[in-house]
């Protein structure tokens, strides 16, 4: 009586084993998802950020150069850095009618952590204010 026990116990250990074997890579795929949302939400948060710090330094100051340094300190924790070339600024403040707005707009190719959903999304941070605050 206590052998066949053992045996059933036994054959229920090497069932649990493989049950388990099945589970881990889902787990992990899921756990791996997780972490590549989290980061995507975190680096959109940060360009929104930078995009509207961008935009009220041109709308304050009417100066494209001011504004782009001022994109690259609010997000100088993304890596890659977000470069001149990703920052549009289609119109300056000058000479355009009072209640105007100035836009800035990111655009960020986000490279993913793994490779196992791609090799990363482009990420978009807009901000418009109206002309001198």
């Amino acid at each position: 009586m206590g052998t066949d026990v053992r045996s059933r116990l036994r054959d229920e250990r090497g069932a649990s084993a493989v049950e388990f074997a099945f589970i881990v890579p889902l787990l992990l795929l899921l756990l791996l998802g997780i972490a590549e949302f989290g980061r995507a939400f975190q680096v959109q948060a940060t360009l929104s950020a930078a995009a509207r710090e961008g935009v009220r330094t041109m709308a304050l100051q009417d100066d494209r150069t001011a504004a782009r340094a001022a994109v690259r300190q609010a997000a100088g924790s993304l890596d890659p850095a977000i470069t001149d070339a990703q920052i549009a600024i289609p119109a300056v403040c000058a000479g355009r009618p009072v209640g105007s707005t100035v836009q800035l707009t990111i655009t960020y190719p986000m490279p993913f952590l793994t490779d196992l959903f791609g090799t990363g999304l482009t990420l978009t941070g807009r901000g418009v204010m109206r002309c001198n605050g």
